[in-house]
């Protein structure tokens, strides 16, 4: 049995999804791949910071936060450690940077990943500010130092969007790669297709929990660009910026604009997208009417959805969830999968 120690960096939704999985898990885990993932710290600002080299109970972690909403009584010998602390000094072999990170800067958590990376932990992490931001770099420090980096959760949670492209599709060619990777502003485009206004479906939206109090980064496309930036990054290995793509979001949409689309047959979608032309990668974020024909089309609510084009297999669609704490924490434990297998090749 081959034991993996865990230090999560943030324990909001995602880490406590992974923990209800590892949790709910944990026999099948052994049974069926001979591993097991044990944590034994956890860093939040918020929610408190522990730390017990001999492991934490994923049961009693959910039931703090439940009860409590902190970990303030949760029994561990080390208490208060900060993020870099506890990723030096712990016995994690794993590092989980699941922390909130401005999309411009990448920061706190480009920071630990770097951290984690030169202290020689593997990391995975479902932030995309860092992986859109400096994922060549990361990839780079992470070699040089004979450790992994797991990023399957930066661009539609659990669905493996990025695993399917890499290892499944990796000999059939990609020229193109389209998707709608922003639940939110699907979410908005399929009310408006039921007689909502803009303005009305994204305060439905916020409402559901989809945006957030300001919702830029979805309705202007960037948290789409950083998802193609990152498709250019691992799948075209170009390495573009956010200031490479072209974006628009979906704020200039009226009412019209998805009437006139529908008595045209066609479905106004946000579509970020990164293809070869002529020799160069051009990536882009914006409104798409498309055809009722279109794989993407009829992806409807916060669905997320993309489209791989090929040469040897055409047209590859993969639909799933985009966002949810069991679904963005699966993600996590794909890529700590994904880690296992990869030192079971080395020996």
């Amino acid at each position: 049995m081959q034991t993996y120690r865990l230090a999560l960096i943030g324990f909001g939704n995602v880490g406590q999804g992974l923990a209800q999985i590892l949790l709910e898990r944990e026999a099948e885990l052994a049974d069926r791949f001979g591993v097991h993932f044990q944590i034994v710290a956890i860093s939040d600002l918020l929610k408190g910071s522990l730390y017990d080299p001999d492991g934490l109970s994923p049961a009693t972690l959910l039931t703090e936060i439940q009860t409590h909403g902190n970990l303030d009584d949760a029994v561990a010998p080390h208490r208060g450690w900060g993020a870099l602390r506890t990723i030096t000094e712990s016995n994690a072999d794993v590092v989980v940077e699941i922390s909130y990170t401005d999309l411009k800067t990448g920061e706190p958590a480009l920071g630990h990943i770097r951290h984690a990376l030169n202290a020689g932990k593997h990391v995975i992490t479902t932030n995309k500010g860092p992986i859109a931001l400096q994922y060549p770099q990361l990839a780079i420090l992470a070699e040089a130092n004979g450790v992994q980096i797991g990023v399957e959760g930066t661009v539609m949670s659990g669905t493996p969007a990025l695993r399917l492209g890499l290892d499944l599709l990796a000999g059939a060619g990609i020229s193109r790669i389209q998707g709608i990777l922003n639940g939110t502003t699907n979410y908005i485009l399929t009310q408006m297709e039921a007689e909502i206004s803009y303005e009305e479906a994204l305060a439905d939206a916020q409402a559901m929990g989809y945006a957030e109090a300001d919702p830029t980064g979805d309705v202007e496309g960037y948290d789409a660009a950083g998802k193609v930036v990152i498709l250019a990054n691992l799948l075209m290995d170009t390495p573009l910026t956010m200031a490479d793509v072209d974006r628009r979001g979906i704020t200039g949409l009226t009412l019209p604009d998805i009437h006139e689309a529908r008595q045209a047959g066609e479905r106004w979608k946000l579509i970020g997208s990164v293809e070869i032309k002529g020799g160069d990668v051009v990536a882009s974020v914006r409104p798409l009417r498309l055809p009722a024909t279109h794989p993407l089309a009829n992806v409807s609510g916060a669905t997320n959805a993309i489209t791989y084009t090929t040469d040897l297999l055409g047209d590859v669609t993969l639909v799933g969830p985009g966002a949810g704490r069991v679904e963005t924490g699966y993600a996590l434990l794909g890529d700590m999968l994904a880690i296992h297998r990869y030192r079971g090749e080395l020996t």
